[in-house]
């Protein structure tokens, strides 16, 4: 019997070749090659901070500019991404969003000035695109194969994944950039790490990744997306530069920043909430589980973030001479930053089951809670390196919590067909939050550096790590203030 004979009589006719679906493994490779590049592109360079300041002539307080450009520039990225993705497909946006970070990524390779690198790290700031976008093409794909409540499920453990990914990249950037400078004679060697990964990301990913099916149509709300960059850019300005010499809390052109970006800020919402199809729906703030999300997402990331430089640059320092500091070279530096990293991870990954077992409530409390601990921690026991690792870990796992728990409850929030603009507020108040962090942090270091000095005492660092703890603490408090939505809300 032939197989033409085999096949049953009401087999339809042959009619065109349908589109063969991507494999589940090949779509979960792509999600995790993209966010690996996110996450070295995110954490290569807090080996090379302590050198940067020697190489490209700048002080510890200078270098925290690279934190606040970087997020500034991901302020701007985040909204236009996501709605760009949801109206043309995700997966269209994201190869432009990787063009755009390796684009980046190479100014930052070929620069040899202060200036040159922030402009390359402003292009990088693009990377915040990529887990919006990728949250859409699993959320489409999931909802399409499974409906909505085993869709949401499969979301999570998506979303768990990518999280994962994105610390498992922060890790290998670290040692990869640590390894290489310790390696290569070129002091800006290193610089290239991101490019490396960023291109062998979109060469991968490119022919890989599914298109999303569900596409609701619409436009770009071009002037809301423009008001909101410039409202808290001016915001994030002011309160970077306040303080240092020039830019006094009371100088006018601190005061025009501050207020300029509040007003339009306003503005901003006004027409937002007058405009059919708004760029970010500000009515979605009404609700107190989307309050409360954000509010948590911005004290979590206002420490993790802020203190990302102060922690790299301690832990480079030579006691010896500087009479604190863990003194560790570029790689020991990369080496003593995994426990953070790993307890993240692991975080993230536990995240679901933590939830399910104890609800999504007391997940983000516990995450706010293990943070200002950890942070406790190091402040408590700095000169001992075992103890102080260990207090970024304890950091490190409730981070992870708040990681995976923050980012999820985002895309619960809102209809599949504005998933990825759910996901992209979520992002763009992650870099509010870092870039307040980072702000404040720059402040403080900039008020404990001695003129003609290029780090600053050690109480630099004692007050941030009290700040960010006193932050967590806050942010446990915000988190009891969670409940569910009804499914009907979701």
């Amino acid at each position: 019997m032939t197989d033409t004979d085999a096949r049953p009589a009401h087999a339809p006719a042959a009619g065109p070749p349908r589109v063969r679906a991507t494999p589940a493994g090949a779509v979960i490779a792509s999600v995790v090659l993209v966010e690996l590049s996110s996450g070295i592109t995110q954490g290569f360079l807090s080996p090379l901070l302590r050198g940067l300041t020697d190489t490209l002539g700048v002080t510890a307080a200078d270098l925290n500019w690279i934190s606040v450009a970087n997020l500034l520039a991901s302020v701007a990225f985040t909204p236009i991404l996501s709605r760009l993705g949801d109206l043309h497909g995700h997966r269209r946006v994201l190869r432009w969003n990787l063009l755009i970070v390796l684009l980046g990524s190479v100014l930052v390779g070929l620069s040899r000035d202060f200036t040159t690198l922030l402009a390359g790290q402003i292009l990088q700031g693009a990377f915040a695109g990529f887990f919006p976008l990728l949250v859409g093409i699993l959320r489409n794909r999931n909802r399409n194969r499974n409906g909505d409540r085993d869709g949401d499920a499969e979301s999570r453990r998506g979303i768990s994944v990518m999280v994962a990914a994105l610390v498992a990249g922060l890790a290998l950037g670290l040692v990869a950039s640590g390894f290489v400078a310790g390696a290569v004679d070129s002091p800006t060697a290193a610089l290239w790490v991101p490019a490396v990964a960023t291109a062998v990301a979109l060469a991968v990913t490119w022919p890989l990744l599914p298109e999303s099916e569900h596409r609701p149509g619409g436009r770009i709300d071009w002037a809301g997306g423009v008001l909101l960059c410039l409202g808290l850019t001016a915001v994030m300005l002011g309160l970077g530069l306040g303080g240092t010499p020039g830019w006094e809390w009371t100088s006018a052109r601190t005061l025009a920043c501050l207020a300029g970006g509040a007003l339009v800020t306003a503005l901003w919402v006004r027409v937002e909430l007058r405009t059919a199809e708004p760029m970010i729906d500000v009515r979605m703030f009404r609700r107190r589980g989307v309050v409360t999300v954000s509010l948590v997402t911005l004290t979590f990331t206002f420490c993790m973030i802020g203190l990302m430089v102060a922690n790299a640059v301690f832990m480079g320092t030579d006691p010896a001479a500087h009479g604190y500091g863990l003194g560790l070279d570029p790689f020991g530096t990369a080496l003593a930053t995994l426990p953070n990293l790993l307890a993240l991870t692991l975080g993230a990954l536990l995240a679901p089951a933590v939830a399910a077992a104890v609800t999504d409530r007391l997940t983000l409390a516990a995450g706010s809670l293990l943070m200002a601990a950890g942070y406790l921690l190091s402040l408590s026991f700095h000169t001992d390196l075992a103890l102080f690792l260990a207090g970024t870990a304890v950091a490190g796992l409730g981070t992870g919590f708040l990681q995976h728990s923050t980012r999820t409850l985002a895309v619960e929030s809102v209809p599949r067909d504005r998933t990825s603009v759910g996901s992209g507020i979520n992002e763009l108040l992650i870099n509010v939050g870092g870039s307040l962090g980072a702000a404040a942090v720059l402040t403080v270091f900039a008020a404990h550096t001695a003129p003609g000095s290029l780090l600053p005492d050690a109480g630099a660092y004692t007050v941030s790590w009290t700040v960010c703890a006193l932050v967590s603490l806050a942010g446990a408090a915000l988190a009891l203030l969670y409940r569910t939505p009804p499914r009907e809300d979701r």
